[in-house]
């Protein structure tokens, strides 16, 4: 799923083009996609782009008289640009297309699941619905981020993805940013220490600037085609079974529904190999308790 530094590269180059200019026409290529409807698209259709921003995960689009295209790309949504005349995606991954004067943008997804969303909404009181009221970490500090972490009793992990809490962090980055904070990922936010909580403030700020910077240097001019939760230089994250970059030790993971925590045992968690709820069930005794015992 697109996160923080995605989204901000994605809207970095929307500005570019298409702030200013007329949605010449909105085509709906899967009715599922478009959640809810007021205004309609015939309402939307003809009105000029007036900005962009994140909401979250959420990209939003402003138009004419408060109008608002609010996009969620969930796991697999993607965007695309093509120049006027240019060879769109296969049709068949097309959800939506919106053609300006200057190209057309083509929301994408891939897969069967049909999780991207598409909401038209009228008036600033009707965008706030989709505010979950996640703390926007690079301008908060370290008290609001303390605040805000131990608010509830959650893992480290869950409280950096939970939406409510901190805007724009999902699975890859956390993986990151406990990482770099040294800090294991099932840690619980109500015995974390003051100095661990500034840790892990720095790491979260440092890992989503440098992260954003990355990936705005790999853009350059062009619009981002392969945006991806996994890259060949993340630390842990998608890296089960390879080194760690900082100490060399197997990558190791904890594996839940269809996501996985990524983390290495010698940097965040003293040696000690966390349970992954099938494998550690099925081996019971045998589970290794440390990162020695497999190594």
């Amino acid at each position: 799923m697109p996160e923080l530094p995605d989204i901000t590269v994605y809207l970095e180059q929307l500005e570019r083009r298409i702030v200013g200019e007329p949605l010449e026409k909105l085509v709906i290529a899967k009715p599922f996609v478009l959640r809810t409807f007021d205004p309609p698209v015939s309402e939307i259709a003809g009105t000029s782009v007036r900005g962009v921003r994140r909401m979250g995960k959420r990209i939003v689009l402003e138009m004419d008289d408060e109008r608002f295209i609010v996009i969620h790309l969930m796991i697999a949504g993607r965007f695309k640009w093509r120049a006027v005349g240019g060879k769109l995606p296969p049709k068949g991954s097309i959800l939506a297309a919106f053609h300006f004067p200057t190209g057309v943008l083509v929301l994408t997804e891939a897969g069967t699941a049909r999780r991207a969303s598409m909401h038209l909404v009228r008036g600033e009181a009707g965008l706030r619905d989709f505010d979950r009221g996640g703390l926007e970490v690079l301008s908060a500090t370290l008290e609001e981020f303390s605040r805000r972490l131990t608010t509830e009793n959650h893992t480290l992990k869950r409280a950096l993805a939970d939406p409510r809490l901190f805007s724009g962090i999902g699975n890859a980055y956390s993986d990151e940013i406990l990482h770099r904070a040294r800090l294991s990922p099932v840690m619980l936010t109500r015995r974390i220490r003051e100095e661990e909580i500034s840790r892990l403030y720095e790491a979260t700020r440092a890992t989503l600037v440098e992260w954003t910077a990355r990936l705005r240097a790999e853009a350059g001019e062009n619009f981002p085609e392969k945006v991806t939760a996994f890259h060949d230089e993340m630390a842990v994250h998608g890296r089960f079974g390879e080194p760690c970059r900082v100490c060399g030790s197997t990558v190791q993971r904890i594996r839940y529904a269809s996501n996985e925590t990524n983390y290495c045992a010698r940097c965040q968690t003293g040696g000690k190999l966390l349970a992954d709820r099938a494998l550690s069930r099925l081996l019971g005794k045998d589970w290794p308790k440390s990162i020695d015992d497999i190594e």
